[in-house]
């Protein structure tokens, strides 16, 4: 049996990794995964699943659903990506990561599979995305969830994760971002997330409007699936801002939500409408369930890297926002910050980010750096594109450095600073650079 550093060393070296490569590792398509997870008894048919697709927001809105559930006592497994620090984030029963002789497990039962197919003349050499996924989907099934909240990776018709017929779906919102694989227009990408739609099952839209909503809507008529548009349900009113909640009135009672992104309020409204169908199909889930779940979604399940605060004095914060729709969510919440503001970013290369720099604060203090994975995107080409973009900066090459220069400079800024005008360090950009953050953190 592998040890679990061979096991990720081999996870991480032997299958095409999007974290790592980007569009070289994309596979389209369900062959190869629906051969994969038949080789392992076809687990997915096994699971109540609910399916949550989106561009930005779905990995709150899934870690949120599976909080609620969770507090309402069922047994909850998660499937979210990527992970940040530790690759068994991404596989989680009830907010415990699955555990390393699982994950080990898996693989040599792989291997061995793909050897016998081979010894076969045949080929099974499934993605990085494709072999976690079904490692979640074994993991579920074979631990009797009672449900498995499912976030898919990219895109939505032909991402490994829609193999899956669930009780229900899920689509946050749409905007530009991985238009390569995509398509460059919203109502390309609304077509590959709405591919999630199964013929009679429920889905809940989150924010659509115009030819977004046509697209669902007519995905959703030909399939015969109910539609709810949680812009037009509107669940949550009343909402009202604190430093570490959203207070708003909802139908199962008053919810304190503990996301705090200026974002979450649409994602409020989703989660929610999804709650509510949740509960029309028969799932138990009580309002006192509602209020603890969105209260303590961080500590349930893990979540990070959502408008998170991890440092005080100077204070910092840090966000996974990585395209143009996150990023106007974003730059209005530091907008409101009345103090000095100094700024940690990086990118990766693939990215288009000509509409991400002119929605970084113009008075903001940049440090550019570039996170600790292949596709990063170099320091110095990133600063001379925010030098001609009007956002010039100094350069880091490492996450850790920069945040060395970023403290050492947000010191000097608050000389002379009163208490309601101190400054503050934000990081993002990224995932990658959130994750390399994180990483230098101390440990709990």
């Amino acid at each position: 049996m592998s040890t679990y550093r061979e096991t990720i060393d081999f996870l991480y070296s032997q299958t095409p990794q999007f974290q790592q490569i980007g569009a070289a590792a994309y596979k389209p398509g369900l062959d190869t995964v629906t051969r994969l997870s038949g080789a392992f008894g076809n687990p997915h048919r096994r699971l109540r699943a609910i399916h949550v697709a989106g561009t930005n927001g779905k990995g709150s809105t899934a870690h949120s659903i599976a909080a609620v559930l969770q507090s309402a006592g069922h047994r909850v497994g998660l499937f979210t990506s990527p992970h940040l620090i530790d690759f068994r984030e991404r596989i989680k029963i009830n907010g415990v990561m699955i555990p390393e002789e699982e994950v080990t497990g898996f693989v040599d039962r792989f291997r061995g599979l793909a050897t016998q197919a081979r010894e076969r003349g045949e080929k099974l050499e499934p993605s990085f995305f494709e072999l976690t996924t079904v490692m979640a989907f074994d993991w579920f099934a074979r631990e009797g969830v009672d449900y498995a909240v499912i976030e898919v990776g990219l895109g939505g018709r032909l991402d490994s994760t829609n193999i899956l017929t669930p009780m229900l779906s899920v689509i946050t919102n749409i905007s530009l971002d991985h238009t390569a694989q995509l398509g460059d227009t919203l109502a390309a990408i609304a077509y590959e997330k709405a591919g999630i739609i199964k013929p009679g099952v429920a889905c809940v839209a989150g924010e659509s409007a115009g030819e977004v909503r046509r697209v669902f809507e007519e995905k959703a008529r030909a399939a015969g699936s109910r539609l709810l548009h949680a812009d037009d349900e509107r669940p949550a009113r009343d909402m009202v801002r604190s430093g570490d909640h959203i207070a708003a009135m909802t139908p199962m009672g008053g919810v304190e939500y503990g996301l705090t992104g200026y974002c979450q309020e649409n994602n409020l409204q989703t989660i929610l409408t999804s709650l509510l169908e949740l509960r029309r199909l028969g799932v138990a889930i009580p309002d006192s369930a509602v209020a603890a779940g969105l209260r303590d979604v961080v500590s349930l399940t893990g979540l990070s890297g959502r408008w998170m605060k991890v440092g005080e004095n100077p204070a910092v914060v840090c966000d996974t926002g990585h395209n143009e729709g996150g990023w106007r969510y974003i730059s209005r919440q530091l907008e409101t910050h009345r103090g000095p503001l100094v700024m940690v970013l990086g990118f990766v290369n693939d990215k288009d980010i000509s509409h991400i720099l002119p929605m970084v604060p113009a008075r903001a203090e940049i440090i550019y750096t570039r996170a600790s994975v292949p596709r990063a995107l170099p320091e110095d080409k990133l600063a001379e594109i925010g030098r001609q973009g009007g956002r010039p900066g100094m350069t880091a090459p490492t996450v850790a450095l920069a945040m060395e220069t970023a403290r050492l400079r947000a010191a000097e800024l608050a000389e002379g600073c009163v208490h309601d005008e101190s400054p503050l360090i934000f990081v993002g950009g990224s995932t990658f650079v959130v994750a390399d953050l994180l990483a230098a953190l101390p440990q709990d």
